[in-house]
């Protein structure tokens, strides 16, 4: 029990503690002053509950279905980029994502392969970027489709913006050797994520589902480089895209009704309102602040996810009666991860199925498909919204 949290913010602390500086600092930051990232966390605590006493459900029902997969709670994990926090990587997560009854996104720009991640969990979405010319994007896609992928994200919500005012963690293109050496005194301040990956083998920073047969992963600069260098996609794009996948496809980044509505347009089965977890655009107001405005422009025609500073289940539970089918996670079971492996992120999606039944409880509802806005007390000039 030792390695057991209770909360998701022990588990951060438990991170912190164990990863080498650099890496620690990579998953932490936003873009330049991190107001969107602080945003994402502290507007949850402005929406209030008022819970009922009595007549309250003797069970709950949690499940759900996201994109054709029936899940047994509604919090998927969301794809997230090379994973140097435990070198079990991406599979830790898919495993644990399992366990839980759960679905998993896999990053286009994962340290660990489209094959590996399906076997150890048959609900993986391959989330991709629209990088390379259509042929090799094809070629990608068709890829994930044969290792098994069940739906396809689209990730657009990405300007670039790196700059940091605290600094960004410097992260090195490769591993050679002179790199290794020159990074060997953070690792040795963290002994046991050290002697982790010295059993495993030092994370090598490659980008395995990217490449196309006969070709060596790129690392993970290399891959993003391509992505940079790629013209931006148009709305005829994504519908290329769309067409071309055949299954279930969600697009990743939305924030304006407009968007949304374009979505619908092109046959999308479901978007994820998200700002990229602080790392978009900054002054990008909270995604819990847009997603109202999202859902009431579309929310009938598509599945709505919802990403963006999910730390509780009762942060679920607002999510979801604010117009969310769903809710995608990413530092949360990172840090799980770094904190415990596999087990770690077990541990944190069971937190926050705790979490979720006992927000339903308070409020009387059986389901969570019968939560909706008036559960919660929200403030007057909560919401954010574009006027289109």
């Amino acid at each position: 029990m030792s390695e057991w949290f209770e909360t998701v913010a022990e588990a951060h602390r438990r991170a912190e503690k164990r990863l080498p500086r650099p890496v620690y600092k990579a998953l932490v930051a936003g873009s330049e002053r991190g107001l969107t990232l602080n945003d994402n966390i502290s507007a949850f605590g402005e929406l209030g509950f008022a819970p009922h006493v009595a007549d309250l459900p003797a069970k709950r029902d949690l499940s759900t279905t996201v994109l054709g997969q029936e899940i047994s709670l509604p919090v998927i994990i969301s794809p997230t980029g090379v994973q140097a926090v435990h070198p079990e990587g991406e599979v830790a997560v898919a495993r644990a994502a399992a366990a839980a009854g759960t679905a998993m996104g896999l990053s286009s720009f994962a340290s660990r392969s489209i094959e590996d991640v399906v076997e150890a969990n048959s609900k993986t979405f391959f989330q991709i970027y629209w990088a390379g010319d259509r042929d090799r994007i094809l070629a990608r896609m068709q890829r994930a489709r044969d290792a098994g992928a069940t739906g396809l994200i689209v990730t657009l919500d990405w300007s670039f913006a790196t700059a940091r005012d605290w600094g960004s963690p410097p992260i090195p293109e490769k591993m050679d050797l002179r790199t290794k050496l020159r990074f060997a005194p953070q690792g040795m301040f963290r002994p046991r994520w050290l002697w982790d990956f010295l059993r495993h083998g030092l994370p090598d920073l490659t980008t395995p589902n990217v490449v196309l047969p006969g070709e060596t992963a790129p690392t993970f600069f290399g891959a993003y480089g391509e992505w940079m260098q790629t013209p931006l996609p148009t709305w005829e794009d994504v519908a290329w895209l769309r067409e071309q996948w055949g299954g279930p496809f969600a697009i990743k980044g939305i924030t304006r009704p407009d968007d949304a509505r374009r979505a619908v347009d092109v046959g999308a089965t479901a978007i994820s309102v998200s700002n990229h977890g602080g790392n978009n655009l900054d002054s990008t107001p909270a995604a819990i602040r847009l997603l109202p405005a999202v859902a009431d422009a579309v929310g009938d025609q598509l599945e709505i996810l919802f990403d963006g500073g999910i730390r509780r289940g009762s942060d679920v539970v607002k999510a979801l009666a604010l117009g969310a089918n769903a809710v995608m996670i990413g530092r949360a079971y990172l840090w799980g991860l770094a904190a415990n492996g596999q087990a770690g992120v077990q541990n944190v999606l069971d937190i926050l199925r705790s979490g979720i039944d006992s927000a339903l409880l308070g409020l009387g509802k059986p389901s969570i498909h019968e939560l909706a806005p008036d559960d919660l007390i929200i403030p007057d000039g909560f919401r954010r919204e574009v006027n289109t």
